[in-house]
């Protein structure tokens, strides 16, 4: 079912955008927002995303979210979801090299400091 899905938003034609002027929100979702994952997955066939997720809201409305721990995607396929989706995932990468640069920097601080006392 899932390659049939994807197949007819291939043929669905290009990526539209979100209209112009429209109040575009990206942020972390919150308890609150559970139900409208559910809606959410359900209209794209799937399941919700777990774990920290992103959503992408346009008028107060959920019109995509992603996992950041697995990257499951989810997309409302009624709505010009497509380029939101690609920004979540974007924006997913932006986070997780952010988290690598912070967990190295922390890594790196320490040790060589200990290493450098010990060699003396």
């Amino acid at each position: 079912m899932r390659h049939i899905t994807t197949l007819l938003k291939k043929l669905a034609g290009p990526i539209q955008s979100v209209p112009a002027g429209a109040d575009l929100t990206i942020r972390r979702a919150r308890p609150a927002d559970a139900d409208a994952l559910a809606v959410l997955a359900e209209l794209d066939s799937s399941h919700p995303p777990r774990g920290a997720i992103l959503v992408a809201e346009v008028g107060g409305e959920l019109w995509a979210a992603v996992s950041l721990d697995d990257n499951h995607l989810i997309a409302n396929p009624f709505r010009p979801s497509g380029e939101l989706a690609f920004r979540l995932i974007d924006r997913a990468g932006e986070l997780h090299r952010a988290e690598r640069r912070q967990t190295r920097r922390a890594a790196n601080v320490w040790p060589p400091a200990a290493r450098h006392r010990n060699s003396r």
